[in-house]
């Protein structure tokens, strides 16, 4: 993906983000990142699923 950091309303635990003709699922851990834009939650890829056309 080309950003690692995404914007997110509202946070929780599972991301969901539409890339490339489907959607990447992420889900949350218990792990933080300190970045620019502050510490942030850091989130994990778990599957990607296809839209339909």
């Amino acid at each position: 993906m080309p950003e690692r950091i995404v914007p997110i309303t509202p946070p929780g635990n599972e991301l969901k983000i539409k890339f490339r003709g489907g959607y990447e699922h992420f889900k949350a851990t218990a792990r933080h990142e300190d970045t620019v834009e502050g510490r942030l939650p850091v989130y994990e890829w778990w599957e990607r699923t296809e839209i339909a056309e």
